[in-house]
């Protein structure tokens, strides 16, 4: 099974790149599974969307909490599943970059010796003001990270996880970004 892991801030293009690579592997006759954390299907996914709707720290925390819990239910239930060809994530182990310093590094090194990791791991590199604009043309509601303080001061704290990542420019265009990352998949199989 080929696992994929495509993460960034939100507004980074993480559903538009995975559709895209999902539809290409689809074509060629592969089974594709795809998790887009927090997931509405379990209730960890749910919890973890609830307190991102809400403000404050004890929320911020329950989000991040949940969303550990919803990741680990998926690779749980899909990483050793026979029939899947390839398995694609939205969001997986930066999570943890939304935990307090010091506290966040520490969680980042057990949960990536714990979980599976691959050399398929993006993480696409968005500007915050390129993010923020991007959320604006949505017509979601606005979760607790999505300003651009949280914005910025994200982006900042993920570069201390996604040393060993593939980093792709988020601000470029779809398709450039999209050869990027799926001439990467190709390259292992």
């Amino acid at each position: 099974m080929q696992f994929i892991v495509i993460d960034g801030l939100d507004g980074s293009g993480k559903d538009t790149q995975i559709d895209l690579l999902a539809d290409f592997y689809r074509k060629q006759g592969k089974n594709v599974v795809v998790r887009s954390h927090p997931c509405d299907d379990n209730r960890y996914g749910r919890k973890s969307k609830q307190a991102l709707l809400k403000e404050g720290k004890i929320n911020h925390i329950i989000a991040t909490i949940y969303f550990g819990l919803d990741a680990i239910r998926s690779v749980r239930k899909y990483s050793h599943d026979d029939s899947i060809d390839v398995l694609i994530f939205s969001r997986y182990v930066l999570a943890v970059m939304y935990l307090p310093n010091v506290v966040n590094v520490i969680v980042y090194k057990i949960v990536c010796f714990v979980l599976p990791t691959s050399d398929y791991m993006f993480f696409l590199d968005v500007s915050p003001e390129e993010s923020l604009r991007r959320i604006g043309s949505r017509d979601d509601e606005v979760e607790m990270f999505e300003n651009i303080e949280s914005l910025s001061e994200a982006r900042e704290k993920s570069k201390k996880f996604v040393y060993n990542w593939n980093v792709v420019n988020g601000d470029d265009s779809i398709e450039a970004i999209s050869n990027v990352i799926l001439s990467k998949c190709l390259e292992g199989g």
